[in-house]
């Protein structure tokens, strides 16, 4: 009977030091209740819908779109399909020609794995510069069945900035008039050095919300 032999957790932890997305709520933890005056802890958790790892609903931006608490706990469970595109520059479009090589493994199901290695910039203002997902290399996989998308970095568009002017998000668009979810901010990608891994980005089922945390993690599978 086929058993987990490891884990590798792709998520960052969230507390009121994280980098968020420009704009973003930053998250606040308060002890609500304590031990020595209670007899128990509790913490008033306020965060955004996008902290740290999180996941994408269609409603994230798509008006009437399903909002991440209705939709199919088999779109954020499957197996993971990475490409490998660590030599990746800053901004660099991630097109069809960059994954094509392995476009073909990719089937309804899976979960594609966008490995930039552009974690390793988390904290810093390079964090925003990341590599991103061209549309065209979108709808090839969209056209392939994948309906989940995830990366190491803060967004699968573009991030504008004072330079770089708002594109629309033409792939979150793209991945939500398909029905499909997006993951955002992994790390630790390169521990999945194991073929084939069940990845799990199952989120917190917040009520009529465009997207959640997710406790992100890859775990390989033996006999």
């Amino acid at each position: 009977m086929p058993h987990v032999r490891k884990i590798v957790d792709l998520s960052h932890t969230i507390g009121p030091a994280m980098q968020v997305y420009p704009g973003d709520p930053v998250p606040t933890l308060i002890r609500h209740c304590t031990l020595e005056r209670d007899g128990y802890n509790v913490l008033d958790v306020r965060i955004g819908s996008q902290s740290g790892t999180h996941v994408d609903a269609p409603a994230h931006l798509k008006a009437g779109a399903a909002t991440v608490d209705r939709l199919a706990p088999e779109l954020f469970v499957g197996r993971g399909v990475v490409f490998d595109l660590r030599e990746l520059v800053a901004r660099q479009r991630i097109t069809r020609e960059l994954i094509m090589s392995r476009a073909d493994d990719v089937g309804p199901g899976d979960i594609a794995v966008f490995h930039t290695g552009w974690s390793r910039h988390y904290g810093t203002d390079a964090y925003y510069t990341h590599p991103f997902l061209d549309p065209e290399a979108c709808a090839l996989l969209l056209d392939r069945g994948v309906r989940t998308f995830c990366l190491d970095a803060p967004s699968i568009d573009e991030t504008p900035d004072e330079d770089h002017a708002a594109a629309g998000y033409p792939v979150h668009h793209l991945i939500a008039d398909a029905g499909g979810v997006i993951g955002e901010n992994l790390c630790r990608l390169d521990r999945i050095d194991f073929p084939d891994p069940l990845l799990s980005l199952l989120p917190i089922a917040l009520e009529a919300g465009d997207g959640a945390p997710t406790r992100a993690v890859a775990m390989e599978l033996a006999e």
